[in-house]
């Protein structure tokens, strides 16, 4: 509404930095309802943590049976998919019977989107949202209005909680905000937080970039790894000094690859914290306090991994696709749903923090983020390795892929660029890409950013597709 956008305007302009905080935690006793709800599952969540496999296992096949009995009682869709099946929820009495329990695509989300609305969640108690459609394939969907929104957010602040966050606390942001016209940033009072536009991070804008944090004094900082990659870039350029008081930098939104994080802690001398999660809320995965492994959540959901052909995925390191049961949503409920994005498990569990979370080794990104060579071979963007000197002299890089074996590299040059820095990364990308791909090069003034401001290192154009989608 324009009055709230005036009054936080006003609040911003005229309230000292040391009331912000106050200010934040007045605007929380305003939405009682919503941190009633907040609370009551960060408390959840502190018990549960410390439960064993058996009792995590017990809570997920309840969720999972709730839902089943949920989904065909009140939801078109799964009420017409359990028709089909000639099945009854009754039927699936363990995990392995939810295996056989049919696969929600992105192309079903759209198609059906409607008949995936529970018809007990009228529309005032729900609200529509859409992913930015990094996969290739955009979908909306509906979260119960309150409760959903509180949920996610227990589970966030619960990962942030690991590095010290608390509410209130002065937050820095940087990620893809839109500010006030003309603004590079702008202060949030209902939240403690300087909002920094993602889409001006330019080279003469970037200095004062860096003196407004530095005035701000954030103790953690928010952002896409792509944005506070460019910011951490320049510091090291520039041989500046730390942020002092930052604490951490929380990263999520975009896959952090290894490259970048070693680039922002040296940078900013802290701890990088990620975590894995998407619009759809289907699967959250963080790290913990002492490691950089990603725990997945089983309280937020159930988390399988599936070959090309179905299968589910038990082994080591074999590289499969997220498909998840979210537990957050009862007005729209993803059961079995193909989040197209790709990752392997760890062994074990962390020792470290002793919660009996399984591990991801990793997140291969999206399907979108992998190269396909001539051969039909997948290269993971994770495996092209960009921290490394023969781009010292590339201010910006993105991959453009639209025929198999065949890719350009589009590179925004600094002045300092030649012909041997070419020749150097020509090499160096070979040893990486293999002798079925042909890598074209092209000098640009400019990559743009998506919509909601993120980046993508690759622009990937073919329809890739994993298993029956």
């Amino acid at each position: 509404m324009a009055w709230k956008d005036s009054v936080k305007r006003w609040l911003a302009a005229y309230l000292p930095d040391e009331w912000m905080a106050l200010t934040c935690h007045l605007a929380m006793f305003a939405r009682y309802p919503f941190w009633r709800e907040v609370q009551k599952w960060r408390e959840f969540l502190s018990q549960s943590q410390h439960w064993s496999e058996d009792e995590l296992l017990s809570y997920q096949w309840n969720r999972i049976k709730e839902l089943l009995h949920h989904a065909y009682e009140n939801i078109p869709y799964y009420r017409r998919l359990f028709r089909e099946m000639d099945a009854h929820p009754e039927d699936f009495r363990d995990f392995s019977d939810f295996e056989k329990f049919p696969t929600l695509t992105k192309a079903d989300l759209q198609e059906h989107l409607e008949d995936l609305v529970a018809v007990n969640c009228p529309p005032h108690r729900r609200v529509y949202t859409t992913t930015g459609g990094s996969t290739g394939i955009p979908v909306g969907m509906y979260f119960d209005k309150v409760e959903s929104d509180a949920k996610e957010w227990a589970f966030i602040t619960t990962l942030w909680r690991r590095v010290g966050y608390r509410d209130g606390d002065r937050m820095a942001v940087l990620r893809g905000n839109v500010v006030s016209k003309g603004q590079l940033w702008e202060r949030d009072p209902f939240q403690n937080w300087l909002i920094l536009s993602s889409y001006h991070l330019t080279d003469d804008r970037l200095s004062s970039y860096l003196k407004r944090l530095r005035e701000f004094r954030p103790k953690y900082i928010h952002a896409y790894p792509s944005s506070i990659t460019i910011v951490a870039k320049f510091m090291l350029e520039r041989q500046e000094p730390p942020i002092e008081g930052v604490r951490a930098i929380l990263c999520g939104s975009e896959n952090l690859y290894d490259w970048q994080r070693q680039l922002i802690e040296q940078a900013f001398q802290c701890r990088v914290y990620s975590w894995y999660g998407q619009t759809e809320r289907v699967c959250l995965a963080g790290e913990c306090e002492h490691s950089s492994r990603l725990h997945i959540f089983p309280e937020y959901g159930f988390t399988e991994l599936l070959d090309e052909a179905g299968n589910r995925i038990e082994e080591l390191g074999i590289i499969g696709e997220i498909v998840a049961t979210g537990f957050l949503s009862r007005c729209m409920p993803l059961i079995r749903y193909r989040t197209m994005d790709m990752a392997s498990y760890a062994p074990g569990y962390c020792e470290l923090c002793g919660r009996r979370y399984r591990l991801f080794e990793r997140i291969e990104g999206r399907l979108q983020e992998f190269i396909v060579t001539a051969t039909g071979r997948y290269i993971s963007m994770t495996a092209i390795n960009m921290h490394s000197p023969v781009f010292d002299n590339v201010r910006q890089f993105r991959f453009y892929q639209d025929t198999p074996g065949k890719v350009i590299l589009k590179i925004v040059p600094k002045n300092s660029y030649g012909e041997q820095d070419e020749a150097n990364i020509r090499r160096e990308l070979a040893l990486k890409l293999g002798p079925d791909v042909e890598l074209i090069i092209e000098l640009v003034d400019e990559i743009p950013r998506t919509l909601r401001g993120k980046y993508r290192f690759l622009e990937q154009k073919l329809p890739l597709r994993f298993g029956d989608q």
